[in-house]
């Protein structure tokens, strides 16, 4: 089975792609590991994104489809199916992977999008504070305005993306690109939307009934 997941910054992908992860053995593609490993072992499309990377520009959408390509014709990814988290971001990278795809035989079985209230993403991550000693992750709403991490006694500090301006501006970069996608795989008859306002937990027996139902 092949799962991509949506959602804006602060809504939780990560954590429900952790649990997705563990319960159904997907291969969780990340294209910034992937760019990174390929840079490492030196492969052609590796060092052709190298190029790129070292200039400061952003890596070209063919050299991230060829990546991705690439690791989901591995042995594992066909085996055990992928979990896409962050990928794709835009219509034609969606196109192109749909291509990319249809090359290798693959299909993509199901898009869930975790739908959350833009407001309500704006105070999760603004209440959100970090140790900058073990990296422990604190909510102001829960565990109130700490000076020093209940763990290693470190600073507790609010990281720069982290402020109201900054979320605010990635909220609309993805209601400029990536919401585009939503009706983009609902026509494709491959959506299905979960209420991400609800509790971790909630959230992931919504996204488990749907991959249940589809696998």
């Amino acid at each position: 089975m092949n799962v991509m997941l949506l959602g804006a910054a602060g809504a939780g992908k990560g954590t429900q792609a952790t649990r997705i992860v563990d319960d159904y053995g997907l291969v969780h593609l990340s294209t910034g590991d992937i760019l990174r490993k390929a840079v490492a072992d030196g492969t052609p499309l590796g060092m052709e994104a190298k190029r790129y990377m070292d200039s400061g520009a952003l890596v070209p959408d063919e050299v991230v489809i060829g990546l991705v390509k690439e690791r989901i014709s591995q042995p594992d990814a066909r085996e055990k199916g992928v979990l896409f988290d962050g990928f794709p971001r835009t219509i034609p990278q969606a196109e192109a992977l749909g291509t990319a795809l249809a090359d290798i035989g693959v299909a993509l079985d199901v898009v869930v999008s975790i739908e959350v209230d833009p407001e309500a993403i704006v105070t999760r991550i603004t209440s959100r504070r970090q140790c900058r000693g073990c990296g422990k992750i604190f909510n102001v709403a829960t565990d109130g305005e700490l000076e020093a991490c209940t763990e290693c006694g470190g600073e507790v500090y609010q990281r720069d993306d982290d402020t109201e301006q900054t979320v605010r501006a990635r909220l609309e970069a993805y209601e400029e690109q990536t919401s585009k996608l939503i009706p983009y795989y609902s026509e494709h008859g491959t959506l299905h939307t979960v209420d991400g306002n609800q509790s971790p937990d909630a959230v992931y027996a919504g996204i488990r009934d749907i991959l249940n139902g589809v696998g």
